[in-house]
C-alpha cells in the first residue's frame, strides 16, 4: 500500500469492516494507491503531515477520504472537523461510513462538510457493492477542481453525494 500519495485514505479501526472494504476496492481495481490508518489521530497527522508522515508533501492529498465515525484516539468527527475546516484540505472529499444510525450523526456530519454519509450496510455484498460505487464515483466520475499552485482549489465546493449513483440514476453536473 502506498502511504507517499494514495488515492484513498481509509480510516477504519474494524478489522472486519476494513478487509470487506479492501477486497471491494481490490476486486474493482481500485486499491492501487491506497492507505489505511486505524485512528484519528493517524488520519490528521497523515492528512497535515505530522508525526510520522512529517516528510510527506501537504501539496499530494489523497482524492478521496472514506472516515469511519467511531474511532480511538480522535473520533471521525473531529477529523471532519479539522479537514473542512483547513483551506487546503476541505476541498478533499469525505465520504463517512458508518454503522451508525443516529439522525445527530447524520446532520452533524454534513454540517461539518462531509461529501456523503453511508450506514455500513450488514450483508456483504451489498458492503462490496456500495464500497465499489463509491469508488468508481469519486475516483473516476468525479471531476475534481483544477489543481491551482499545487493545491485543490480552496474555495471549490465538492460537496456532492454518490445516492444518485447508488440509485443507479445517472448524475450529470452541466
Amino acid at each position: 500500500m502506498n502511504s507517499e500519495n494514495p488515492d484513498i485514505l481509509l480510516v477504519e479501526d474494524n478489522q472486519d469492516d476494513l478487509d470487506l472494504a479492501l477486497h471491494a476496492l481490490r476486486r474493482e481495481n481500485l486499491a492501487n494507491k491506497i492507505l489505511v490508518v486505524r485512528d484519528g489521530e493517524e488520519a490528521l497527522d497523515f492528512l497535515f503531515c505530522r508525526g510520522k508522515f512529517a516528510g510527506r508533501s501537504i501539496d499530494r492529498p489523497p482524492k478521496l477520504v472514506l472516515l469511519d465515525l467511531k474511532l480511538p484516539k480522535v473520533d471521525g468527527m473531529e477529523v471532519l472537523k479539522q479537514v473542512k475546516g483547513d483551506p487546503v484540505l476541505k476541498s478533499i472529499p469525505v465520504v463517512i461510513m458508518t454503522s451508525s444510525k443516529e439522525e445527530r450523526d447524520l446532520l452533524a456530519s454534513y454540517h461539518l462538510g462531509a461529501n456523503s454519509y453511508i450506514q455500513k450496510p450488514v450483508d456483504f455484498e451489498q458492503f462490496r457493492s456500495t464500497v465499489k460505487t463509491i469508488g468508481l464515483y469519486w475516483l473516476l466520475i468525479n471531476q475534481p477542481p483544477v489543481a491551482q499552485n499545487g493545491h485543490l482549489g480552496a474555495g471549490t465546493n465538492l460537496a456532492g453525494t454518490t445516492a444518485g449513483i447508488i440509485a443507479g440514476q445517472k448524475n450529470d453536473r452541466r
